[in-house]
């Protein structure tokens, strides 16, 4: 059964974002940053190609507007983007710490949902991504 309930996606995300920080950060051990994305990306290919058959959601994607090539284009180049810098982290630094820097994002997608979406967090949602800036800027800066 297929729950519809955002935040139980948002959550399994967030699980299996951590699970992504540990496997990559054991799997990374020795080869190249850059050769260990590109096997992910393959892998992450066959398993959404996989998936997207098996539930009978395929459909042409040249059927689809300009604009929703556009950014999802520009999305994808800021996946790859991200995966690369997290991963020649990952490389250098631990996973505990690595990780926190990374969900810094957090905050900036805030910042930016309301520049360019024209979304309106409120105070007590503004406090909490307060929280997070603060928590990051304590992992990542030594005494």
């Amino acid at each position: 059964m297929m729950t519809t309930n955002w935040f139980f996606w948002a959550v399994l995300s967030a699980v299996f974002a951590a699970f992504t920080a540990i496997f990559a950060k054991i799997g990374i051990r020795g080869v190249d940053s850059d050769l260990a994305t590109l096997v992910r990306t393959v892998i992450i290919t066959f398993v959404l190609s996989g998936f997207i058959w098996l539930t009978g959601k395929w459909s042409n994607p040249l059927a689809l507007s300009a604009k929703t090539w556009l950014f999802l284009g520009l999305s994808g180049v800021a996946t790859g983007a991200s995966w690369v810098c997290y991963f020649r982290a990952l490389q250098m630094g631990d996973a505990s710490k690595v990780a926190p820097v990374d969900k810094f994002s957090l905050v900036l997608v805030a910042v930016f949902a309301v520049i360019f979406l024209g979304e309106r967090p409120s105070v007590r949602e503004w406090l909490g991504i307060a929280l997070v800036a603060s928590g990051v800027l304590v992992l990542a800066f030594k005494r």
